[in-house]
């Protein structure tokens, strides 16, 4: 596993779930090999609900309605996806699971939305703009935590204090941004130690136990 930003410190290894898993690391796709915990870490800013973040004014009102709509619409297009509820229960916990379906597409169950989350980007020019997704809530036996839609988790920088997010996994690349999720079954949740998608994330310790940036 490789080293993320220095002033992040790596505590456990967690194998991670995503929206976007996949049969096996076999898989030739891009997916197959891409950690959304990876990369560029940004600052972000948790919300439980729209009136919560226009109420911190860390961000304007204005990027509160709009990284709430991103929320929602990353939720119902790629929040992860799962044949039992059973199966959804031990990766979110008992009750935060609830059914759904799609035109033609079967029912399935997935989390229930927690909030969603808002990283502040950096762009090359040096100017900055924010994105923001859904996020969820693990209530698992690694001890749980607060993930993106794609996958990411929510950890802090203890040389700021501050709460990030890798970039990526707010801002994904499009191939996985627009790949179609996998439902998982109770069969690949176990064989891929409880959560899917063939792919070993690291994760930051010492995340705060509720929300907020």
């Amino acid at each position: 596993m490789r080293k993320r930003s220095s002033s992040l410190k790596l505590t456990t290894m967690l194998a991670g779930a995503t929206a976007l898993t996949l049969s096996g690391c076999d898989d030739p796709s891009p997916q197959a090999s891409w950690d959304p915990n990876r990369g560029e870490q940004v600052e972000a800013f948790s919300y439980k609900s729209l009136e919560e973040c226009k109420a911190a004014n860390e961000v304007s009102d204005t990027e509160c309605d709009t990284s709430y709509a991103a929320a929602q619409k990353d939720d119902q297009k790629n929040a992860p996806r799962y044949e039992a509820r059973a199966s959804c229960e031990d990766v979110y916990g008992v009750g935060n699971c609830v059914p759904r379906s799609e035109n033609g597409g079967g029912s399935f169950f997935t989390p229930l939305l927690a909030g969603f989350v808002i990283g502040r980007m950096l762009d090359n020019a040096g100017g900055g703009y924010y994105r923001g997704t859904g996020m969820y809530r693990r209530d698992d036996e690694y001890g749980g935590g607060y993930y993106s839609t794609y996958g990411g988790r929510l950890g802090r920088d203890y040389g700021t204090g501050r709460t990030t997010i890798s970039k990526t996994s707010i801002d994904p690349p499009d191939a996985i941004r627009n790949a179609p999720p996998k439902i998982q079954t109770r069969t690949s949740v176990v064989s891929r130690g409880g959560f899917g998608g063939g792919r070993s994330y690291a994760r930051s310790g010492g995340f705060k136990g509720g929300f907020g940036g």
